[in-house]
Formats: structure tokens, sequence, C-alpha cells
């Protein structure tokens, strides 16, 4: 389980997080929700080792991994879908999944699965990333992440603008990493998709965790999505 304990994070002097706590247990899916500019992409940063820990404790199955630097972090088993994908545009489909492969020294089998999850980019591997659709790279930028075999999934905004089509097929691949007991934490702002696949929501407000809510209760009654989002 990845648990995130009264963490402070920040960019300079501009603090954003605040005593920020929560948890991400294998086999469920973990929605933050938040206001812009709420810290949601900036708990991912802290996690993955890309912002420096002010305060606080991130452990992974109790190891603690707030002190690592960023290129450990996936190696204790994290995979990272960031938002706006950061694929290594020039280089080739199959080159960017050899580089997850690498960093856990995944065995061959590894990304024949992967393959198999995403049939698209096996007619693709000799193609530049920059050259492929939007919905494509976030295939790719997921793939990539797969390729750890993740204990925990971390997914900043996925489906941030997809066609119906490429959002079921994301869709239906996380809920396979959940059904294969991967703990996964999104950030996602399409409510139909929050509520329809994950099983926690936690709300952000003004860098703190303000609440943690079942999403059945959620899709019982939507009332505290209008107190947190205004929606």
């Amino acid at each position: 389980m990845l648990e995130v304990r009264g963490i402070d994070a920040g960019y300079g002097p501009v603090q954003v997080l605040r005593g920020l706590s929560l948890s991400a247990r294998p086999g469920e899916i973990t929605c933050l929700l938040g206001r812009n500019g709420a810290g949601k992409t900036t708990t991912m940063k802290v996690i993955m080792g890309l912002l420096p820990l002010k305060a606080g404790r991130i452990t992974l199955d109790g190891a603690d991994i707030g002190s690592l630097p960023a290129h450990e972090v996936p190696r204790r088993g994290i995979g990272y879908i960031p938002q706006g994908r950061r694929l290594f545009s020039e280089l080739t489909v199959a080159q960017n999944l050899e580089i997850g492969m690498r960093t856990r020294r995944s065995p061959p089998q590894v990304l024949d699965r992967v393959l198999e999850l995403f049939p698209r980019l096996a007619d693709r591997m000799g193609q530049r990333a920059e050259t492929l659709s939007g919905g494509e790279q976030q295939m790719l930028a997921t793939a990539r992440a797969l390729c750890l075999e993740p204990r925990v999934l971390l997914l900043d905004e996925p489906t941030e603008g997809l066609q119906p089509s490429m959002i079921e097929a994301i869709r239906q691949v996380v809920i396979r990493m959940k059904a294969e007991g991967v703990a996964i934490l999104l950030v996602e702002q399409r409510l139909d998709a929050v509520l329809s696949a994950a099983d926690r929501v936690v709300f952000i407000e003004n860098g703190r965790a303000r609440e943690t809510v079942d999403a059945a209760d959620l899709r019982a009654d939507p009332a505290v999505l209008k107190r947190y989002l205004g929606v």
C-alpha cells in the first residue's frame, strides 16, 4: 500500500501541500478531486520524487520512499503517467517502451502482455512517438508505465483531450490493473469516469486532503461534489 502522511511540498518558496495525507490500496482506485490549483498534480510529483518533500512521510508497503531520488522511485514499482504524457517524442514506440522495460529489468513477456493490452501500438513499433495521435500517445504513456509491472499506478488526467473510444480503451486497462491488484491513484476531471470506476475519492482543497469518501456514497448522494467542486 502507498501511504502519504502529513506531507508539505511546493515550488521554491511557494508552499502548495500542507500536511496532506492519503493512501492507495492494492486492488482499489483512489481518485483525487479538487479545483484547479488545489495540489493534485503536485501530490503526484512529490510521490515520484520530482519535487522535494519538505515535511511528512511517503511509504510503499512500509518502506520509506520519500527521500529517494526520482530515478529510484519507479524501480520500487511505481508507474507514472503524467499530465501531457511526457513521451520521448523523437524516439519510436519501441524505444519508449524499452525505457520502461529497462527501469526494472522486466522480462520480455511483460512487453508481450503490454502489447496485448494495446494492440494498436504493436502495429506502430517503428513509428516516432511525435507522429502518433493524441489517443495513441496516451496509450503509449500508459503502456510504458505498465512495462514496470507496477505495484502502484499514478495517472494524472489520462482522458484529457481524448475521443470517447480512446477514453474507454484507457478506462478498461485501468480497471484490469485494479482487478490484478494494482493500487491506482487517479487525478481526473471527468466526473462520470471517476464515479463509475473509483472506490474512494479524496477531496483536496488548498493543499490539504479535506475529506475521503467512498465512491458508492457519492454515486448515491453527489451533494459533496458541490461543496468542493461547485458542480
